[in-house]
């Protein structure tokens, strides 16, 4: 925990910034529950919905294994609560610290768009990273929570894109 609280330290004095005071939580707030993510598969459904439902399985698979199971089961306590006197740029979220919610759902539809064979996967990890580091950056995880997070969102968003897939070839054959 030492090594993480440090990790923490190092951010808030070497990187806070007012642009990223601005930044961190604006694009942490686009997931704070899937949104930005949830409305990425709803349009990809609209448009190649075989994208759409892999996002979609890996956000469903997400929302079950981490918010339903691994945060109440695990319930770690946030860093923010280490460190009292830290003034946090965004309200303290009220849940368990592992992993990071925001983070694996990111990584979840990441890891289903390269998993269904889709190029959109790259400027969603671009999004998906910028997210991981702004729970970091904003005090709400520990850097294990947000390996964690990576971890889960890749084994959902693989599991999701490949019953999409399998979902898709019934559908064609039966």
């Amino acid at each position: 925990m030492e090594l993480e609280l440090a990790i923490l330290d190092w951010i808030q004095l070497h990187l806070r910034c007012g642009f990223l005071d601005w930044l961190m939580p604006f694009v942490s707030g686009l997931s704070n529950h899937g949104e930005v993510w949830i409305l990425f598969a709803a349009l990809l459904l609209l448009i190649r919905r075989a994208y759409g439902l892999s996002a979609a399985g890996a956000l469903a698979l997400d929302l079950i294994a981490c918010n339903m199971i691994l945060k109440p089961l695990i319930g770690r306590i946030r860093p923010f609560a280490f460190r009292p006197e830290l003034p946090l740029l965004v309200s303290p979220p009220g849940d368990a610290s592992f992993p990071s919610g925001h983070t694996a759902a990111a990584f979840a539809v990441v890891f289903a768009l390269k998993t269904a064979g889709s190029s959109l996967w790259r400027p969603a990890l671009v999004l998906a990273a910028v997210t991981a580091f702004s729970r970091l950056y904003l005090y709400v995880h520990w850097p294990t929570d947000v390996l964690g997070g990576i971890l889960l969102g890749a084994a959902v968003g693989w599991a999701g894109a490949k019953l999409a897939g399998e979902f898709l070839k019934k559908r064609e054959t039966g």
